[in-house]
């Protein structure tokens, strides 16, 4: 098997092998699950979206969120099943690791680890960044976008504000959730009906070219403006449907129901931005679009048409809505240590659970990595496309864990099964692997220098644990996962050849995408061909050690 792990919860995602007081607690229904995941999506994207992808791709940014919408929904159609077949804590690291082994598990749990937790303090960062509208706030950033001093103790006390919420368990969670996230719905909401009633100017959408940027502005507004950053979240339902009351019939329902509101509410506000601004902002330009107080952007822009009061609620929203996403996302980070550590890629320590059920070191990790982030980096939206690289690596697992099950364990039970899964998933692979690409060289070598020190990090830990024969010692299993460097290194040169993001541009626009497709295509193939075998998977799914007479 993957896994020697003695202590992996078995199937229904009990966790039953582990004493009465290490089991995660089920006291999660379907709208705690389906808000844990709108709580995501809506967070301080729906506060810069629509700005920065009228920047890049004009009145043309409404299909880049339609290219977007469909892409995610492919991604939540294959987690749909997945999630109600494997219901277990951090479900999104774990899916590989119980298809392919102990080292693509391994990868895309750092994967999974890298974008959960860093989401948290980018939308610490986006509500001190909004509140510099008010005059105490305007000393918490300098010029370039870095936290001063003070901005940084404030930072943290806001992470602090999360942890502490987190430790107070998991009912309290959703309760607090559910709150933030009926204001988070019902603000948006406001803003596109006030925007459209008081200010929609038609013409707005043709008067300076509908897509002045041409087809390569539509498609890298997907990545580096914040959309795909935006549309992300739904897979909260899916890492802590451990903590589900009925996660088989809860989890399809709560990750698609999150997606259709997230892309209704994203694709009005586009609309609503579009036509209200004046004419003077664009005037030069969308890439030169500017008014007064377009720092916060639908706020600035509520004000300009006379819309004050909605600017002071835009405000206050502009707390909530990245504090809600913040608050869910550290929840996330601990689930996937938790998971990892599970699969024995980290230390049993991860495992460790308060009385209230919580796993506590994955918390105060969290909360470190939070603190790391606020020093010197780039600003919120420079992060944005490491971000959504990270979650879409993250997220390219599942398609190929999904072709892999329905190849290995096609009788296995399926509290929902994906119709023409056959064909949406390799879809969904291909779509995750442009998304990708899209984000450009500059942001895809950065990401490489992350994966070489997760590798570093959890690889390091994998061997000390096998030298000592513990007994969550993972195996690596490198025949499963035998296309994974392949991939990683394939798409980094082909992004390094083409003309997204400083790529030297020696592969001509079209021809790029073509080659990523076919790429993408031959590697799902290639891995869905040499996954475990079934005896194995049910193995590493159950948490029980087998000799593997494949060779695996």
């Amino acid at each position: 098997m993957a896994s020697l792990n003695q202590i992996s919860p078995p199937s229904t995602g009990s966790d039953s092998k582990a004493p009465a007081q290490q089991s995660l607690r089920r006291h999660v229904g379907l709208i705690g699950l389906m808000w844990a995941s709108v709580g995501s999506i809506i967070g301080s994207g729906w506060l810069f979206g629509a700005k920065n992808a009228v920047v890049a791709a004009g009145p043309a940014a409404i299909i880049s969120w339609g290219i977007g919408a469909v892409a995610i929904v492919l991604l939540a159609l294959v987690h749909a099943e997945l999630g109600g077949l494997f219901p277990v804590a951090g479900g999104t690291a774990r899916y590989p690791h119980y298809v392919f082994g102990g080292l693509a598990g391994m990868s895309f749990g750092w994967f999974s680890w890298l974008q959960a937790a860093t989401v948290a303090p980018i939308e610490v960062e986006a509500m001190i960044g909004y509140a510099g509208h008010w005059e105490f706030a305007k000393s918490f950033l300098n010029e370039n976008g870095t936290l001063t001093t003070s901005g940084f103790i404030v930072a943290v006390l806001l992470m602090g504000v999360f942890v502490a919420v987190n430790f107070l368990g998991v009912r309290v969670l959703a309760a607090t959730n559910s709150i933030a996230t009926w204001l988070k719905i019902g603000v948006p909401l406001l803003t596109i009906l006030a925007l459209s009633i008081n200010s929609f100017h038609g013409s707005n959408f043709t008067s300076h070219g509908f897509a002045p940027f041409g087809a390569k502005g539509v498609l890298a507004a997907i990545s580096s403006s914040g959309i795909i950053f935006a549309l992300l979240g739904f897979e909260q339902a899916i890492q802590i449907s451990g903590e589900s009351k009925n996660p088989k019939r809860d989890i399809p329902r709560a990750v698609l129901g999150s997606v259709a509101i997230g892309t209704l509410i994203y694709v009005l506000l586009q609309v609503a931005f579009i036509g209200a601004l004046p004419v003077s902002s664009f005037i030069n330009g969308w890439d030169k679009l500017d008014f007064p107080g377009i720092e916060g952007p639908f706020a600035g822009l509520a004000t300009l048409v006379g819309l004050g009061w909605l600017s002071y609620v835009l405000y206050f929203d502009a707390i909530v809505s990245p504090g809600g996403t913040g608050l869910i996302y550290t929840t996330s980070t601990s689930r996937i240590s938790y998971g990892l550590s599970k699969n024995g890629y980290a230390p049993q320590l991860f495992e460790r659970l308060d009385k209230r059920g919580v796993p506590w070191f994955g918390l105060v990790m969290s909360f470190i990595t939070g603190v790391i982030c606020f020093l010197p980096f780039p600003s919120w939206q420079e992060l944005v496309g490491f971000i959504t690289s990270a979650s879409v690596l993250m997220y390219a697992g599942a398609p190929l864990a999904f072709g892999a099950l329905r190849r290995r364990l096609p009788a296995r039970e399926r509290s929902y099964k994906l119709p023409l899964g056959g064909v949406i998933s390799p879809a969904a692979f291909v779509v995750s692997s442009l998304i990708i690409y899209w984000s450009g060289w500059h942001i895809l070598e950065r990401l490489g220098g992350a994966i070489i020190l997760g590798y570093a990090l959890l690889g390091s830990y994998a061997a000390w644990a096998i030298k000592k024969r513990l007994p969550n010692a993972p195996r690596l299993d490198w025949r499963a996962a035998q296309w994974l460097p392949v991939y990683l290194i394939g798409l980094g040169l082909i992004s390094w050849q083409g003309g997204f993001g400083d790529g030297t541009g020696a592969i001509p626009m079209w021809w790029d995408m073509g080659a990523v497709a076919v790429f993408a295509l031959g590697i799902y193939y290639w891995a869905i061909r040499v996954a475990l075998p079934a005896d194995v998977i049910e193995a590493n799914v159950e948490g029980v050690q087998v000799v593997d007479a494949g060779g695996h």
